[in-house]
């Protein structure tokens, strides 16, 4: 957290440097937005170019890489930027030797002004934002398990089921819906015995 704070106030410092850097002598004590951008592939000239079509374009450009590489808290957006104001300063300078035969450091007379000096620290505060800065924390990422479904068999319950470690049911016990019957000795019928001794008469 700290490093991506420290590394978005130098990246957002670089940023501010590099755009105002075109409001600063660029060469021959004139601003860098005096300067048309197709000088940087054609060569120098005394035409005046339009605000948005000079070196300031480009610089504009990187500032909103770096705002959005702050917001998103990417490392490549920031050094991106760092590297757009770092080529377009070394392409100048490239130019202004060519022109010169040399590179000579001078803020109103001819050579380099301090809006050079400007544009190069800030695409190096831009590439030092990009190294400070931590980036996104990226989560672990974990693979979630499919949904494990078990099947009884006819043998019984799944192995995993929780019932089988205690042992299996008690099996219940046969009740007896009768209670116990008592036996008594009936003597058999003699029909002798019955003419011998006849009933009482009523």
């Amino acid at each position: 957290m700290i490093r991506n704070i420290v590394g978005s106030v130098l990246a957002l410092a670089g940023a501010t440097a590099a755009v105002w850097s075109p409001f600063r002598a660029w060469y021959d004590g004139r601003h860098g937005r005096d300067y048309a951008i197709d000088e940087l592939f054609t060569g120098i000239t005394d035409d005046r170019g339009e605000l948005l079509g000079s070196i300031l374009a480009p610089f504009l450009v990187a500032a909103l890489l770096t705002l959005l590489g702050v917001l998103l808290r990417s490392r490549l957006l920031v050094a991106l930027a760092g590297i757009v104001v770092l080529g377009f300063t070394v392409l100048w300078m490239v130019r202004v030797g060519q022109a010169e035969g040399g590179l000579t450091i001078g803020g109103d007379g001819a050579g380099l002004g301090d809006g050079v000096a400007n544009a190069f620290g800030g695409g190096i505060l831009l590439l030092l934002g990009a190294l400070v800065m931590s980036g996104r924390s990226r989560a672990p990422h974990r693979v979630d398990q499919p949904p494990r479904f078990t099947h009884p068999t006819l043998d019984g319950p799944p192995p995993d089921d929780p019932s089988t470690l205690e042992g299996p049911p008690p099996r219940p016990q046969a009740s007896t819906p009768y209670a116990a019957t008592q036996t008594f000795d009936v003597p058999t019928w003699d029909p002798d015995r019955e003419r011998k001794n006849p009933p009482p008469n009523g």
